[in-house]
């Protein structure tokens, strides 16, 4: 997906949901912060979001412009419609999001997740599609690893999930002979 896309998304999820704010949170987020991101980053044909006001209109978002759509069959990408919970995020992450509103939202914004919060969302999922992406944004260098364990620590989480998301960060960030 390319930041143009998930510009025309947030205008079609704003206008279908009535609201000026899309909140983003799956892994197309990074466009917010990084325009332009690494392909690699980018293989998702979807975004995840919801209506920031009412995010109960997530499902007719989902229902318009989702997966098997007529939107989707056009142009090739789609709107997740999620809950708020869909990602575990670290206190205060509302406060860092990164806002897209120009021209080709056209007055609707979207406010994408921060790359740090993001990635942690991603480190305590743990699938293997989202290590992948982990390991990218640090190959990159477009996280920092005590960014990532500060946040850690300010996220609300058993402690064996935490252990198992601090060690997902340890091996993103090992030197490139140690990594298991």
């Amino acid at each position: 997906m390319k930041r143009s896309e998930l510009e025309h998304l947030i205008r079609a999820a704003g206008r279908i949901a009535g609201g000026r704010e899309i909140v983003v949170i799956g892994s197309q987020a990074v466009l917010g912060q990084f325009p332009d991101a690494p392909v690699a980053l980018l293989a998702s044909m979807e975004a995840d979001l919801y209506p920031k006001n009412d995010p109960g209109l997530a499902d007719k978002v989902d229902g318009a412009i989702g997966e098997g759509s007529r939107f989707h069959a056009q142009y090739g990408y789609y709107a997740q419609g999620v809950a708020p919970d869909t990602a575990t995020l670290p206190r205060g992450w509302q406060r860092r999001l990164v806002r897209i509103e120009n021209s080709n939202t056209d007055g609707y914004a979207g406010l994408c997740l921060e790359v740090h919060d993001l990635a942690l969302s991603k480190y305590v999922a743990g699938r293997e599609k989202d290590r992948e992406f982990t390991r990218e944004l640090a190959r990159h260098q477009m996280t920092d690893k005590k960014i990532l364990l500060k946040r850690l620590a300010a996220t609300r989480l058993d402690a064996a999930l935490a252990r198992a998301a601090r060690g997902r960060i340890e091996r993103d960030f090992a030197p490139a002979g140690g990594r298991a």
